[in-house]
Order: C-alpha cells, then structure tokens, then sequence
C-alpha cells in the first residue's frame, strides 16, 4: 500500500471518528437540555402544589371553626338553637356508692368512732314534658319550616 494510499484511508478514519464523537456530544446536550426544562418544569408544578396544598389546609381550617359552622348552619341550612322544650337529657345521674373511710379520714383516733354524715346522690331530674322532636338534635336542630 502506498503511503499517500494508507494517509487518506488514516485520514478518513480520524474524520469519521471525529464526526460521531461530535454527534454524539450534540445527542447528549440537546438531551442534557431538554432534561434541564422537564427539570424546571417539574420544579415550578411542586411549587404551585405546594401552594395550593397550603391554601387548601387554610381553607380546611376555616371549615372546622365553630364560627363557620354556626354561620353555615344558621344561614344555609336554616338552623337556630333548640328550644328547652326540645332538649332531651341523654340518661339519669350517677349513683355514688358509700365507700369505707379510714379513721385517718375521719380525723380521729384508731379505735374512735364518730357518725359521718352519709353520702347522698343527687335528685334525679324528672323527664320533661313536650312535643318529641321531629329530627335529631344536637346544638343546631332544624328550624321547622327549614329546608333539608
């Protein structure tokens, strides 16, 4: 082979080598690039999701106020406070049974006995008399003539 021959086939080579490693660097920037924008477009959804899920918690908070809930049960669904004739006691008073005091209690002596006055429940409270409701109560019942 002669040299001129073996130079331009060497010379080929290099520029065809040169060629795809050029190639090959565009490929990898234009993808380094488009990496880049899904990147910072990835960043800028996270930051408005946060926001909104901050704003979504604020307005979340709101809801569970006893304010707001008055208002929207007074305004929209047409509530106002029971009346006394509406409430019904939810059940009886506990009974307190007599329990053994020590003579320490007592502020006595050991072997001293004093009467102490006995323990006494409370009056039980007489079941009121009225209308029944006619939907369940609670700290809003429904006013009649109210939308459901």
């Amino acid at each position: 082979m002669s040299e001129a021959r073996r130079f331009l086939l060497l010379w080929t080579l290099a520029i065809v080598a040169s060629t795809a490693a050029f190639s090959l660097y565009l490929g990898l920037r234009v993808k380094n690039v488009e990496l880049g924008y899904e990147l910072g477009r990835a960043h800028s959804r996270v930051a408005r999701l946060r926001e909104i899920r901050r704003v979504l918690a604020l307005e979340a908070a709101s809801y569970e106020s006893p304010e707001r809930v008055e208002l929207v049960a007074r305004s929209l669904l047409g509530m106002s406070e029971p009346t006394p004739d509406r409430i019904i006691p939810a059940g009886e008073l506990p009974v307190v049974p007599e329990e053994q005091e020590t003579p320490a209690e007592r502020g006595s002596a050991p072997g001293a006995t004093s009467a102490a006055p006995p323990r006494v429940a409370p009056p039980e409270e007489e079941p009121m008399e009225g209308p029944e409701p006619t939907a369940p109560g609670g700290p809003f019942a429904a006013a009649p003539g109210a939308r459901p």
